[in-house]
């Protein structure tokens, strides 16, 4: 699979900006031909910001650092996050004291419930109107957790490219939204990698050639599923 030039595989990636561009950057430097074409674009919600009683924060993207970090500019609290790429991105925007989970979300409530004290106060997590998890759920009982949303995922309509090998589904939003468009004519010769499992379920049916799973819902295992475009992928 490559471009008629002689380029590599094309990708096409589904995620919303600006991430798609982080995306792109890292394709571009393994030798893949990366498509950008979101299929979900973020926009920002004007919920109000109630800061009453936050001794803590909880993040599971940078999406999230960095709609709240636009919304005020404090950074005195204790920063907890869902993987080590969130965790960068809140101490680029200024926080100091950050603990990254590694992994998924049930890691970042054990990080949360091993370090927090039973007296330790309210956490906030400021991210999407529609979380693909329940941090507060998966901490119900130990930990006071409360949803902050700052940004909504919503479709753009946008249809996919042509001529494309691969495709990206980086969330399980994204996936709906192209379970919706595509045709089996539109997957039968392709390869679809996704970050999770929750994120390929919409399209095991589709009809793709191959269907791929990060094996960490990361960025870094995504591009390890993706493989090398010196190989048959």
């Amino acid at each position: 699979m490559a471009g008629a030039d002689g380029s590599g595989p094309r990708v096409w990636i589904t995620r919303a900006r600006p991430g798609a561009d982080r995306t792109a950057a890292a394709l571009t430097a393994r030798g893949f031909t990366p498509i950008i074409g979101p299929v979900i674009a973020l926009e920002p919600l004007d919920t109000p910001l109630d800061l009453t009683g936050v001794a803590g924060l909880a993040f599971t993207s940078r999406n999230g650092v960095a709609a709240f970090a636009a919304r005020t500019p404090r950074r005195d609290w204790p920063v907890f996050t869902v993987g080590d790429a969130t965790a960068e991105a809140a101490r680029a925007c200024g926080f100091a004291d950050v603990r990254s989970a590694a992994g998924a979300l049930d890691d970042l409530a054990a990080l949360i419930t091993a370090a927090w004290p039973a007296d330790g106060g309210l956490i906030l997590a400021p991210g999407p109107r529609e979380p693909a998890g329940d941090l507060g759920g998966e901490l119900a009982g130990r930990v006071t957790v409360r949803a902050l949303p700052l940004y909504a995922a919503v479709e753009t309509g946008v249809t996919g490219p042509a001529e494309v090998d691969i495709i990206l589904v980086h969330s399980p939003r994204a996936a709906l939204a192209l379970a919706a468009q595509l045709t089996p004519a539109d997957t039968r010769e392709r390869l679809l990698v996704a970050i999770s499992a929750a994120a390929a379920a919409p399209l095991d049916q589709a009809g793709f050639a191959e269907i791929r799973i990060a094996i960490h819902p990361t960025e870094a295992s995504l591009l390890a599923a993706l493989g090398n475009p010196v190989r048959p992928v």
